[in-house]
């Protein structure tokens, strides 16, 4: 009878025991994925954002920012903040390559006077403000520029109103000069609001990646970290 149960708990234990881990970046970065969603592909609450498909330089940058304090989100900060930055580029090299369809976006919710006040500020500008209409950096396509600026679309209500809020008040900062700030304090927080639901509520092009290369020279200089030679 002993040795029945000792067969049996052997058996039982071989059977429980937990998967061999395998060592790839997949496995490595699901610290990431438990927030930011299965294959970065962005959580359902609306306030951990996409990083799938991001450009690399884009998402190498915010990991800096938020190891140096520009951006400020504590569980990221103590998360990366033992990692080197070769790693951390590596960490942005592999969310930039995954190539994953997104979801469609949410119906909008704000009136149609919203939106296209929102579909104005994005596509044309704010003039008399100065502010650059958002596809002259973001992309014609608003889906980003490789290697540093990000894409737009596929980013909920929530989050943009928030980043835009963060960069207004001054608790998201980036390298000198600091051209997202410029804008969101140049603009008043309805229209901030607006651009923010036109965009959520925008679907994805066929082609969803960033561009390459933009047509023309941006409209203003933007501060970036450099990426390490040969990246």
């Amino acid at each position: 009878m002993r040795c029945a149960l000792l067969v049996l708990f052997f058996a039982c234990a071989s059977a429980c025991a937990a998967p061999a881990f395998e060592d790839t970046m997949a496995q490595r970065t699901l610290a990431c994925t438990a927030c930011h969603g299965k294959e970065g592909r962005a959580a359902p609450d609306g306030y951990y954002p996409r990083i799938a498909g991001k450009p690399a330089g884009y998402l190498y940058n915010q990991l800096l920012n938020f190891r140096d304090g520009r951006r400020h989100y504590g569980l990221m900060t103590r998360l990366i903040d033992p990692l080197s930055e070769p790693y951390l580029l590596e960490i942005a090299q592999y969310f930039a390559a995954l190539d994953l369809p997104y979801a469609p976006p949410p119906a909008a919710s704000a009136t149609a006077d919203v939106l296209e006040r929102g579909r104005r500020i994005a596509r044309d500008g704010v003039p008399a403000a100065k502010v650059p209409a958002c596809v002259q950096c973001h992309g014609e396509r608003l889906t980003g520029v490789a290697p540093n600026v990000p894409g737009l679309l596929g980013v909920s209500r929530d989050y943009l109103n928030s980043q835009l809020g963060a960069w207004r008040f001054g608790q998201r900062r980036a390298h000198a000069p600091d051209c997202m700030a410029d804008i969101a304090k140049q603009l008043p927080p309805e229209d901030l609001a607006a651009v923010a639901a036109w965009l959520s509520a925008q679907p994805l092009p066929a082609d969803a990646h960033p561009a390459t290369a933009l047509p023309a020279r941006p409209p203003m200089a933007c501060g970036s970290a450099n990426l390490p030679k040969g990246s």
